[in-house]
């Protein structure tokens, strides 16, 4: 008898249709039952650990409801990652792609699911110290975007996935407006700050795959080996750019201790990790970069997760968001507003 977890029992989900499908597309599957445990929802992609014996799979699909006409592409996605995966590994392979209303009602893709741990704000008992696993978590990080980073997108046939010319000050100018769109309260520097961004932004350096959310917590690690990155998740943003727009989100992400409260999980504010400062003389390094103009790529990465926190913060405000974490996301909204600042005057890194 198939196992559905309760979150997922009411759903208008054909998971007989589905069963065969998996059973009918996917070579070498368990005569067991099929098990389903949603891992995600709400405004995202909905994603679902389907478990057959031994063998596993995530499936993901569009929320239920209405959603804006060019919202959640899992078709894209799963384009993305059937060319990416044979020159990046480390990008699940996708199974199939499906637009079937007798099995629900919203396109839906199954992916291989990879295998491992992924660390928020606690290492795993196995990695022993930080100051043991900080170091090699840090190469691990900083090899498997560089790895991404020299992936030929023409090779792998994913010249239509973005716009090179012209990225830098489309996501500049987009996470402004989206800013001014969800805006509630008066933050002290943020006019200065954007009229910063826009007036200092760097000229590019050569186009490259950017996976835009490019950040510890989206790698999946072995689970007894720290810096040994098993898979990367999260590509719905993946697009052609800016390289230097993930190594600015690497290092936002990176918290320090003695930073203010970002509103995110940190895990590299222990004892042996290295500093943001770092981690970009490691990335200039290995790659071959030239970093000089990291301060401008960290202050955006704040900003732009300064916009986050700052939607959902607004979503709250409105009433369009039940959960109460976001009502004091203002508190780090402004938080990075002020790092944003820092970074630009070189008072960070």
């Amino acid at each position: 008898m198939r196992a559905l977890d309760q979150s997922v029992a009411n759903e208008p989900i054909n998971w007989d249709e589905l069963e065969r499908l998996v059973r009918h597309t996917v070579e070498e599957i368990p005569e067991e039952p099929m098990k389903i445990i949603k891992f995600s929802e709400g405004y995202s992609n909905h994603t679902y650990l389907l478990t057959i014996g031994d063998w596993e799979a995530v499936l993901r699909r569009p929320p239920f409801g209405e959603i804006p006409a060019k919202a959640h592409d899992i078709k894209r996605e799963y384009t993305i990652l059937s060319r990416l995966h044979g020159f990046y590994p480390l990008a699940p392979k996708p199974y199939f792609y499906k637009d079937d209303p007798n099995i629900m009602e919203r396109h839906f893709y199954l992916m291989e699911k990879k295998q491992g741990v992924v660390v928020n704000d606690s290492l795993p008992v196995s990695y022993g110290s930080s100051e043991m696993a900080g170091p090699k978590i840090s190469k691990g990080l900083i090899d498997s975007l560089i790895e991404l980073q020299q992936v030929d997108f023409k090779k792998a046939n994913l010249l239509e996935i973005g716009k090179p010319e012209g990225y830098l000050e489309r996501q500049v100018h987009g996470w402004i407006k989206r800013y001014r769109a969800s805006k509630t309260d008066e933050i002290l520097g943020v006019a200065e700050l954007e009229n910063w961004l826009i007036r200092h932004m760097p000229a590019s350096p050569d186009t490259t795959i950017v996976h835009n959310d490019f950040k510890l917590n989206n790698l999946v690690l072995d689970p007894e080996k720290a810096g040994v990155v098993k898979g990367v998740l999260d590509w719905e943003m993946a697009t052609l750019g800016d390289p230097m727009t993930d190594v600015g989100a690497v290092l936002t992400y990176w918290g320090e201790a003695g930073d203010p409260d970002m509103g995110i999980s940190v895990v590299t504010n222990q004892p042996g990790f290295p500093s943001r400062r770092e981690m970009a003389e490691l990335y200039a390094q290995m790659s071959g970069r030239d970093i000089s103009c990291i301060h401008y790529y960290l202050a955006f990465g704040f900003y732009k997760l300064a916009v986050i926190l700052q939607q959902l913060h607004y979503r709250w405000k409105k009433g369009a968001a039940m959960d109460d974490r976001f009502a004091a996301l203002n508190g780090p909204v402004a938080n990075l507003i002020e790092m944003a600042n820092l970074a630009r005057a070189h008072k960070i890194l």
